[in-house]
């Protein structure tokens, strides 16, 4: 993913009255609904709810409706976030009600690709872990915890909030 794409795409963004960001995974049950829920508590904590729009989707409808998976629910519950986010399915109008569309692998962004119905939306997807400042020297994406155990919870939640903190700061520099 280019950096400086994604450099000039924070800096046009910065000074938005209103940022609208959607986040991505698979089914929209583990990953991004706990992007969407760090995000929200980051910008709840910063008293700066009214400037943001954060909402969540999966590249699939399997889920759509459900809660996020219970095991996602028990461990963002143990780090404060309630997560209550319903699954829904990426919709080709998201490309125009977002301004940054955040993939959480490789799959998502090349699914995402896909989808955009222009290149000016193609230049709004990015990887989440472009964000990621700590253990992402092992971890050029967020993985799927989905078939993991506990530990895999502990690890997308160590990388979202990491991802979501420098996101914030990125996009909050004056």
């Amino acid at each position: 993913m280019n950096d400086k794409r994604i450099e000039k795409l924070i800096a046009r963004l910065k000074n938005k009255e209103k940022i609208r960001i959607l986040f991505v995974c698979l089914g929209n049950i583990c990953r991004s609904p706990a992007a969407d829920g760090i995000m929200h508590s980051i910008v709840g904590s910063h008293h700066d709810d009214a400037r943001w729009e954060i909402d969540s989707a999966g590249i699939g409808n399997w889920h759509a409706g459900q809660l996020p998976d219970k095991r996602m629910r028990v461990h963002a519950s143990r780090r404060g976030l309630d997560l209550t986010h319903h699954a829904r399915q990426v919709r080709v109008s998201d490309f125009d009600d977002f301004d940054l569309i955040v993939g959480m692998d490789n799959n998502n962004i090349a699914d995402l690709r896909q989808l955009a119905p222009s290149p000016e939306a193609m230049e709004k997807i990015v990887p989440m872990a472009h964000w990621v400042r700590t253990v992402a020297s092992r971890y050029d994406y967020i993985p799927d915890p989905y078939y993991e155990g506990a530990e895999g919870f502990e690890l997308v939640l160590d990388l979202l909030e990491s991802g979501c903190q420098a996101l914030y700061e990125d996009l909050s520099k004056a």
